[in-house]
């Protein structure tokens, strides 16, 4: 079945409410598992995130190969989504690929560990409104990005700490499957990586901290991604509004080592452990230079990533300035496509000729993935 056909197929099977789906076409089951954050509520400067329970009781779906394997693939998703659709077709043909477990784990305060008021379109505009007053017109705020403009505006650190409780989450989820406790993943299985956008952010500080050693053998595939954050720019209808994105981008470049040093116990493992340092040294290539390039040096045979030229959200320069640090110059490569297309929404569905383009771009991307991380 092509990408487009396959986008519809998924499109309409998909549920978050049922604990097992059958894809009639491939054989693959989807499971929707529980999952209850243990990531301690201390850790939260802003008390209003204590009270969203859906961030830290919620579902997430796995992708199951129709054979049991012995691989999982860890799918990390885009900045500010707010449902799994895009990642559906995604997360199936790489189980198809790969015959790997799929898991597709949402970051924190995204998709459905957020309130379904920050996605509903007149639940919104109430929030652009206010935002509107706030900032005047500032471009690029929408219904869509109101919300997590709004919040990064009033706590830059938001971002931080949305960061750090999922990878807390992801450590906590890997060991449960290397440990044999997953109830549907066995024991065993290698472990890699596909992740998009701000996922290959965090997905590499994952792999330059190692906890636990669970990344040790673990590769890679970046998508659209994969620069340090002053490389990004995040101004877009579907991300944030240019106020929001200039606001988290001067406090992250020019004030997180001062205020992170000001706060106290709580942020003691940024000063100290791995995982901080990693996001640290991922925030602007001059900080803790010598840390980043000699882990990416050893990573080198580890990662890949294809951007796309039109990228004006991680663009495919800032890609390269990063990951040149590893010393390989095959790591990155660029592709173009024929159709119109944006870092949003890379493969659109289309009703034109143009539709059987999307499928082969769809199909030679995730082919290139599936094996790098079969």
């Amino acid at each position: 079945m092509n990408y487009t056909d396959s986008y519809a197929g998924l499109k309409e099977l998909f549920t978050a409410e049922e604990q097992r789906i059958k894809v009639p076409w491939s054989g693959i089951d989807i499971f929707n598992l529980n999952y209850q954050s243990r990531f301690p509520e201390s850790a939260f400067i802003n008390i209003e995130d204590k009270k969203i329970e859906e961030n830290f009781s919620f579902t997430y779906p796995v992708f199951a190969p129709a054979q049991k394997s012995s691989k999982v693939i860890l799918l990390l998703h885009g900045l500010n989504e707010r449902s799994w659709l895009k990642y559906l077709c995604w997360a199936h043909t790489l189980a198809e690929n790969t015959s790997s477990y799929v898991v597709m784990f949402p970051i924190s305060f995204h998709i459905n560990r957020s309130p379904n008021v920050w996605s509903n379109p007149r639940e919104m505009s109430s929030f652009m409104d206010k935002r509107y007053k706030e900032t005047g017109d500032n471009g690029m705020l929408s219904f869509a990005n109101a919300a997590l403009s709004s919040r990064l505006s009033k706590d830059p650190m938001r971002f931080f700490n949305s960061g750090y409780q999922t990878a807390m989450d992801l450590i906590d989820l890997l060991i449960t499957i290397r440990d044999g406790r997953h109830e549907v993943i066995p024991a065993g299985c290698r472990l890699n990586v596909f992740a998009y956008s701000i996922g290959a952010f965090l997905g590499e500080i994952l792999m330059l901290a190692n906890p636990e050693g669970l990344f040790s053998d673990t590769k890679i595939f970046m998508f659209c991604g994969g620069s340090v954050f002053s490389g990004m720019n995040g101004r877009s209808k579907l991300i944030m509004d240019n106020h929001s994105f200039n606001e988290v981008f001067d406090f992250y470049v020019c004030k997180f080592e001062k205020t992170v040093k000001g706060l106290g116990e709580i942020f003691n493992d940024v000063n100290y452990n791995q995982l901080g340092l990693a996001f640290r040294s991922m925030i602007d290539r001059k900080r803790f230079r010598s840390f980043r390039e000699n882990r990416f040096v050893k990573l080198r045979e580890q990662l890949k990533a294809i951007t796309l030229a039109k990228d004006i959200i991680i663009p495919p320069a800032k890609i390269i300035e990063t990951l040149k640090e590893t010393g390989s110059k095959h790591i990155v490569s660029v592709k173009d496509f024929l159709f119109p297309y944006s870092h949003e929404t890379p493969f659109p569905i289309l009703k034109t000729a143009l539709s059987a383009e999307v499928d082969r771009s769809f199909d030679n991307i995730f082919s290139e993935a599936s094996v790098f991380l079969s």
